[in-house]
């Protein structure tokens, strides 16, 4: 039997029409005004809906409708709302001032951000967890900075997993069918009039893929579909689960995501010149990249030197399960014709992906090669991420793998609550989400009054707490657990103390750790005086036995007669659901296995409430804790042994709620408000507001990675890729030429080998480079104090320029000063360095001093 599909729209009056206009722009997901004027159609059913809009405006009543468009005061918010968006899409933006400044204004810059989810909302679920919320906040940030941007992804049939509980608290997985027609994603048009699609050769086949926008703010997030008639079932299945399937879906996805992400951008007329991968998932773009540029006649080796120039690429994840990988022959597989059309041999290709002793294609390491820009999430994730990459760049000490840092941040106005938004808006001033970087008018804070504030925390706790105990009766009464001598029992209190966990449920993010002394943590729970309690919430992946059993021993806890009402857990953790909890909870806990957290935002979002945050001093924690802005669980210290590091730190975070927490929380002034403990709720927010937002995060993206790219892009693609061409040849004669690069000599001056602080120490040194000239080379004296194990630490870096040439030996000399006294030394090193393109950092371009 033949069906024809079509969509059937409402019929939305005329006065009311700019409701669709703001219903497809996710802009109203962080604007409480619109927000609003939806929950004014039909509260109950904004419910419902999951609080989207187009659905909702397809299943209200038309007698509503047209009860609406006769309203005098919901029309002129209306009309205020639509002015709102109008102002927001034309006013002058950050980039705009940047584009003077860096010479951009008659420039095409445009940067592709390429991520496998994103989290823009709960009604588009498309997102698992961090990565995708944080992807999600980091495209709105680009709308609100104004940068020429686009996010890529793929349209999730079935999205991410539900969870439910079974009566035993084992965590079950189901899948719902995401109805796009509902939702605020429109397909892309050609000028032929027909949906925009790709091909994308995958193994011996072509796979098709249909393009979908979402518009967010000034900028769009473009989705690819295979769920097409024309593909076979396998196909049409690839863009059904986010992270379902076995590893040949998982391959498949992630080359209809590279691949055809980049297809996809060149099929709507955008060829962006900075590609950002977020994480490996993506990174066969590159494959796609210098297809396209050979296609224009440039050979593989300058095709790939223009391809790394405009690629950034961000590793997430310190965890290995993190970091994709794949067996070769699935490689090999799935990848032949791409392989084929840039003229690799199997072998050749697969090297790229290889390093150390892994005999697997590592997405990673493929990423890492082939992008100009590296980072980590955090200050300690970008050390810790040299440390395990530190392979890929053999002889470099881990501290010069190129690999830095930029610490996330959240988009504060998609995470804050009304309560909170108006006071900053009243006491920090209307404008403090477009100054939300400026540590100077957050100071600001300091003006809230106590008396305003204290009770714009309660209503968000009791907002929490009400809607916390209709999620729980619901959830027990579904599971079958409630007994009879526990249905009288309360369920949380209102004005109770509350801490939160909320995350992925993952081992080593240790949700357990809290049980470890379950007396004494009855004793907190029941103490008559001066109890707390806990709201747990998290998923595990549905391949995590383990996470899921941390999930079961929770759930068992919570419905012991000690602890029930006291601690619950909430299942099925959503954005919603993370929105309550860090808006309504007092503190924010989080207890990663140190130094497994790369960094963690949720948070942050807490923090921009009010909420003070406890947690281990992992990812973004470690560089933003200092006393009296929340709590530090340990300084920071490793253990060998898990089970002692559970043990000391289950006693320290015990200790933190007992001593400091309780107390401070319980101690009110004579008009029973905690005065102390809201000195801490300000100095936290004026410490980590200006300071981790995602604006503040874009910022640094854009001046240190993305406008560099683009100008190093721009000057390899000059006078028909001259510049591509010339590093090329010249990259391969330093490669053929490097394995006869050594240093022949160093001498310094140096009386008894002691000198005083201050002093030059001239160095001159010879070098042999047979094929090389003295501009092939950098030659640096990299000086600091000796450790015990014979590395140098706080180096320094000296170039020494060159002298002459001595009977073919390059003399290059210079000199340094030592600026503390004690153990000092120095070596010597030698990198490639090209006169236009600068140093060069490759594996295996490099010589020291041996």
């Amino acid at each position: 039997m033949k069906t024809m599909d079509f969509r059937v729209v409402p019929r939305i009056p005329e006065q009311l029409d700019a409701l669709k206009k703001i219903a497809y722009n996710t802009w109203w997901t962080w604007n409480s005004q619109a927000i609003e004027l939806f929950r004014w159609i039909d509260s109950d059913l904004w419910e419902s809906t999951y609080h989207n809009p187009v659905r909702l405006l397809g299943r209200v009543s038309q007698e509503r409708l047209e009860e609406l468009s006769a309203d005098t005061v919901y029309l002129s918010h209306l009309e205020k709302t639509a002015e709102r968006l109008e102002d927001y899409l034309q006013r002058k933006t950050w980039f705009d001032i940047q584009r003077q400044q860096n010479d951009l204004q008659e420039r095409d810059f445009l940067v592709a951000t390429f991520s496998a989810e994103f989290g823009l909302h709960e009604s588009i679920p498309i997102y698992s967890g961090g990565l995708g919320v944080l992807a999600g906040d980091v495209i709105k940030s680009c709308s609100e900075l104004g940068l020429p941007s686009v996010g890529v992804s793929l349209l999730y049939r079935h999205g991410y997993f539900s969870q439910y509980l079974n009566s035993d608290g084992w965590q079950q997985e189901r899948y719902f069918v995401n109805d796009y027609s509902n939702m605020p994603v429109d397909p892309v048009y050609g000028e032929d009039g027909k949906q925009v699609s790709v091909e994308v050769p995958m193994a011996d086949r072509a796979v098709t893929a249909a393009v979908w926008k979402v518009k967010v703010g000034r900028t769009a997030l473009f989705l690819l579909d295979t769920n097409l008639s024309k593909n076979s079932s396998g196909d049409r299945g690839i863009t059904g689960q986010l992270y379902g399937g076995d590893r040949e879906m998982r391959i498949k996805q992630e080359i209809i995501l590279g691949v055809g992400g980049l297809r996809a951008l060149d099929a709507m007329g955008m060829r962006p010149d900075v590609r950002h991968i977020n994480e490996g998932h993506s990174a066969f773009l590159v494959v796609e990249r210098i297809r396209q540029l050979m296609e224009e006649g440039l050979s593989f080796p300058e095709a790939r030197e223009l391809t790394v120039a405009g690629n950034v690429f961000t590793t997430h994840t310190p965890v290995p399960a993190g970091n994709e990988e794949f067996a070769t022959d699935l490689v090999a597989k799935y990848l032949k014709p791409m392989i084929s059309a840039i003229g690799l041999t199997e072998k050749q290709f697969l090297e790229f992906g290889h390093y150390d002793d892994n005999p697997n294609f590592s997405m990673t390491v493929f990423g890492l090669r082939f992008s100009r820009f590296r980072n980590g999430v955090s200050k300690l994730h970008g050390r810790i991420s040299r440390e395990i990459w530190k392979d890929v760049w053999p002889r470099l000490p881990a501290a010069d793998t190129p690999l830095t840092h930029v610490t996330n941040g959240i988009h504060p106005e998609s995470w804050i609550s009304d309560e909170m938004e108006k006071l900053l808006t009243r006491y920090v001033g209307p404008r403090w989400s477009s100054n939300r970087t400026d540590a100077a008018e957050w100071e600001k804070v300091d003006k809230i009054p106590d008396s305003e504030l204290w009770p714009a925390h309660i209503r968000m706790r009791e907002r929490l707490v009400s809607w916390a105990r209709e999620r729980w009766e619901h959830q027990i009464s579904r599971m079958g657990l409630m007994k009879p001598h526990l249905e009288d029992m309360p369920v949380l209190d209102p004005e109770t103390p509350t801490i939160g966990f909320a995350r992925r449920f993952a081992t080593y993010k240790r949700a357990t750790l809290l049980l470890r002394d379950r007396e004494r943590l009855a004793g907190l729970v029941n103490d008559p005086a001066h109890p707390v309690q806990f709201i747990f919430a998290g998923k595990a992946h549905p391949h995590d036995s383990a996470g899921k059993e941390l999930i079961r021993e929770i759930v068992h806890l919570c419905m012991e007669e000690d602890f029930y009402g006291r601690v619950v857990f909430l299942e099925d953790y959503s954005m919603d659901m993370a929105r309550h909890m860090v808006q309504g909870v007092d503190v924010w806990l989080n207890t990663p296995r140190l130094p497994m957290e790369a960094c963690g935002t949720s948070g942050m979002k807490a923090s921009f409430n009010g909420v003070l945050h406890c947690s281990v001093p992992d990812g973004w924690w470690a560089e933003a804790y200092r006393p009296g802005i929340g709590w530090s669980i340990g300084s920071g210290e490793e253990y060998e042994d898990q089970e002692l590091q559970d043990r000391l730190e289950a006693k320290t975070l015990y200790n933190i709620i007992e001593n400091q927490i309780i107390p401070i929380f319980y101690d009110r002034d004579r008009n029973d408000i905690p005065v102390n403990w809201l000195r801490i709720v300000k100095d936290s927010m004026k410490a980590i507001c200006p300071a981790f937002s995602s604006n503040r995060m874009l910022a640094e993206y854009v001046s240190r990675f993305y406008i560099p790219a683009f100008e190093y892009s721009a000057k390899l693609s000059r006078d028909g890729y001259a510049g591509a061409r010339e590093l090329a040849a010249w990259m391969e004669k330093v490669r053929q030429n490097w394995s006869a690069v050594t240093i022949r000599s160093v001498d310094t001056e140096m009386t008894n080998g002691t000198c005083s602080v201050g002093d030059p120490l001239p160095v001159t040194v010879g070098v042999s480079a047979p094929g090389l000239s003295p501009e092939d080379l950098m030659v640096e004296v990299q000086h600091g104090r000796i450790e015990h194990d014979g590395w140098l630490t706080r180096r320094e870096s000296v170039e020494l320029g060159f002298l002459e040439d001595r009977e073919g030996t390059m003399i290059f000399g210079g000199s340094f000063h030592c600026s503390h006294s004690g153990h000092q030394g120095f070596t010597v090193r030698i990198l490639a360095s090209h006169r236009d393109f600068g140093r060069i950092i490759e594996p295996g371009l490099v010589c020291w001093w041996e």
